[in-house]
């Protein structure tokens, strides 16, 4: 066995990287009755609700159907603020579909555009 001459004078160094780490959740980027924000959704929503519907349905990678059944609508907001963490609750999509349904129809169209 041959005797090794170079001598070890310094250790190895640790390099420490300090993460921050994010619940992920936010807002959403409009209100919900900032309808006229983007004037083009504002006007697919007040005149062919359906096909603006259907477009959000799919852009969020459901059929285009999923609008036509009964209490969709909900889980498909739902759905979309899982999508991009938004605070909320099943209860708060609930009342926006409830009573302002093409207002959240609206809101669901300008995140994915504004995300998407």
């Amino acid at each position: 066995m041959a005797f090794q001459s170079n001598v070890i004078s310094s250790q190895p160094q640790v390099t420490v990287t300090q993460y921050t780490v994010s619940n992920g959740v936010s807002e959403w980027s409009s209100n919900v009755c900032d309808c006229c924000e983007d004037c083009g959704i504002c006007l697919c929503a007040s005149f062919i609700p359906c096909i603006l519907a259907c477009k959000v349905a799919q852009d969020n990678g459901d059929s285009c159907c999923v609008p036509f059944l009964p209490g969709a609508m909900i889980a498909l907001r739902t759905s979309i603020r899982s999508r991009y963490g938004i605070n909320g609750s099943v209860c708060d999509d609930w009342v926006v579909m409830a009573c302002l349904p093409l207002c959240g129809l609206c809101q669901m169209a300008r995140e994915q555009k504004m995300r998407g």
